[in-house]
């Protein structure tokens, strides 16, 4: 299925297919506070919008994840980090930012322990 996620003032987008089938819950610092729910893919498998300058880059701990977000509205819908490989770029999709809201109850949602990590 298509989907797209974007900011709430629609600056920064993030259009991808998928099924859905790992949505995950991390309880780190970061994505605890924030409430996000996620799926991960290959950065070669998305069409971003991007715009210079209407995002801002915020990382933490480690610095693995390039967490943006819109310098207007300060929605973050994705973030950018190496894959496992340590080569490929790897999306983390907040899936609270779906511009079609999506049904919880039709997704399994996988606990990751950030915290520990």
């Amino acid at each position: 299925m298509n989907y797209t996620c974007s900011c709430h003032c629609g600056q920064l987008k993030i259009s991808f297919e998928t099924t859905l089938e790992k949505v995950v819950e991390c309880n780190c610092s970061h994505c605890r506070k924030k409430g996000y729910l996620l799926t991960f893919m290959p950065k070669a498998q998305t069409q971003m919008t991007l715009p210079e300058g209407a995002y801002s880059t915020y990382t933490f701990n480690k610095h693995v994840v390039q967490h943006h977000f819109c310098k207007t509205c300060g929605c973050a819908p994705f973030g950018i980090s190496k894959g496992h490989d340590g080569v490929t770029e790897t999306v983390a999709i907040n899936l609270r930012c779906l511009d079609v809201p999506l049904d919880l109850s039709t997704v399994n949602i996988i606990a990751y322990d950030g915290a520990s990590a």
